[in-house]
């Protein structure tokens, strides 16, 4: 039995804005990761929140410190390290690749192409999170 599309749209077709949050004891370092390699902005910060934005101020991510007294238990536990990715789309990923390696960031997955059309490298946060940086191609 399948599901119609537009089954689990909400009923007034509100818009939506996707924020991924992190909650980490590294805001710091992280701070500095995103800002330093890959170029983000601070949308908002405080002692316990930060808010970045990617250069071009169409995406958000934020990051949180573990067991803080305004937050509620949902948004208390730290993040582990693992399963969790993002991927970053940009026009020319052989431009930034060698911008990066010239910078000395640790790259974990060499740039590559795929069967599939990308063509992409990853590398990681201070929290363990993989970031795939990506130009999507049609395949030849």
């Amino acid at each position: 039995m399948g599901f119609a599309r537009n089954q689990f749209q909400t009923k007034n077709q509100q818009q939506m804005k996707l924020n991924a949050g992190i909650i980490t004891q590294n805001l710091k370092e992280t701070k500095a990761f995103y800002q330093d390699v890959l170029g983000f902005g601070v949308s908002f910060e405080n002692d316990f929140y930060l808010l970045l934005h990617t250069p071009n101020h169409e995406a958000e991510i934020s990051f949180l410190l573990p067991n803080h007294p305004t937050q509620q238990p949902l948004f208390q536990a730290p993040f582990q390290g693992e399963g969790m990715y993002l991927t970053i789309e940009v026009e020319e990923v052989d431009a930034l690749y060698d911008e990066l390696k010239a910078k000395g960031v640790d790259i974990k997955i060499d740039i590559r192409d795929e069967a599939w059309g990308d063509r992409h490298f990853a590398i990681q946060d201070p929290n363990g999170i993989g970031i795939d940086i990506v130009t999507y191609k049609k395949p030849e």
